[in-house]
């Protein structure tokens, strides 16, 4: 493995600010010219638990501190995932984890445990965003059951997170039809009748990552008055799902999403903070566990770039998102990573 990084370059990677010109806002009492008599120069708390009206009292303020960690679980074993046949029978939102299952999540649950512990901090909590599908939030109650009450800050359940929509009660052999098409066609573009692409996932996940960016810089998982840099995120949701959110995310190709495979049940990939800011997938997993997981060397170079960099830096020169678009450079490989 000691190859994969080859390309790094010699020098460190020069990080370039994006310039933000952003004015303080002013609350509609401040429009109305009315004094206030609070101290601005002291954080204020809503007591009615509303983190928007926290960061308007006061504008001036630093953003409360970003969470340790987004951590993606894949739901339990379910009776799908034994017998596809089930599909033409239940609905896909109703059908429900086999035992193996609920094992499978309660044994994430005490690893998430172990993992945060690791960290040497008492103040740590967790918030849970979750698909409404039912295995997931069985997967969701077994998952959470070694966590007091004390350590869980909130739960919110969010439709967007729900599986690929293969188009209501399914039948089995027009399924192996549809399937055997998508391979030819393509993972992300082929679009079940009555369903979804993994396109069309994307889009929604979009709006969700938008919706969980906001929750981030406003703290609204973080209890009134508190503003612990302990919070860990979890979610849970399902395999395609979780990595069309990745894609979204660190904004992969298409053809990186296909060479992605799929989480196993109850399994989670973590996305910690890393010493800049940013999450980065290197901050937990190893580079062998990512390239399982089917990252590409120029992913992991990546993934080595967002682990220092801060909020707001882009990285020019990432073959993700740069120079491997275009067939007429001249440039040698290694000037493509030049500062």
């Amino acid at each position: 493995m000691a190859t994969v990084f080859s390309t790094l370059p010699s020098s460190p990677i020069q990080h370039r600010k994006i310039p933000c010109n952003s004015c303080p806002i002013k609350c509609c009492h401040e429009k109305a010219n009315h004094n206030h008599n609070h101290n601005h120069n002291s954080p204020i708390v809503d007591e009615n638990g509303f983190p928007e009206k926290n960061l308007l009292s006061n504008p001036r303020g630093s953003k409360p501190p970003r969470p340790r960690r987004i951590i993606l679980v894949r739901h339990g074993q379910s009776q799908g995932n034994v017998d596809e046949c089930v599909y033409t029978r239940v609905a896909d939102p109703k059908v429900m984890l086999t035992q193996q299952g609920i094992s499978e999540a309660e044994e994430c649950g005490e690893e998430i445990r172990r993992m945060i512990e690791k960290d040497g901090n008492s103040d740590w909590k967790v918030y849970f965003y979750v698909s409404p599908y039912k295995r997931s939030l069985e997967t969701l109650r077994n998952l959470a059951k070694p966590f007091e009450r004390s350590r869980i800050a909130g739960v919110r359940e969010e439709p967007r997170l729900r599986e690929q929509d293969f188009g209501n009660f399914q039948d089995q052999e027009q399924m192996k039809i549809q399937k055997a098409a998508r391979k030819l066609y393509g993972r992300f573009f082929y679009r079940f009748p009555n369903g979804e692409s993994a396109a069309d996932v994307y889009d929604r996940i979009t709006g969700f990552r938008e919706t969980l960016r906001s929750d981030i810089d406003i703290g609204r998982f973080q209890p009134p008055g508190e503003q612990s840099p302990d919070m860990n995120l979890v979610i849970v949701s399902h395999g395609l799902t979780l990595r069309v959110f990745l894609m979204r995310w660190y904004k992969w190709t298409v053809d990186q999403f296909e060479g992605l495979h799929n989480f196993g049940n109850g399994k989670m990939v973590v996305m910690e903070r890393g010493y800049g800011g940013r999450y980065c997938l290197l901050m937990h997993h190893t580079r062998e566990e990512l390239k399982e997981f089917g990252l590409t060397d120029a992913m992991l170079v990546d993934q080595e770039w967002q682990k220092y960099a801060k909020p707001g830096e882009l990285y020019y020169d990432s073959e993700i998102t740069g120079p491997s678009y275009f067939t007429h450079f001249n440039d040698d490989r290694e000037t493509l990573f030049s500062g």
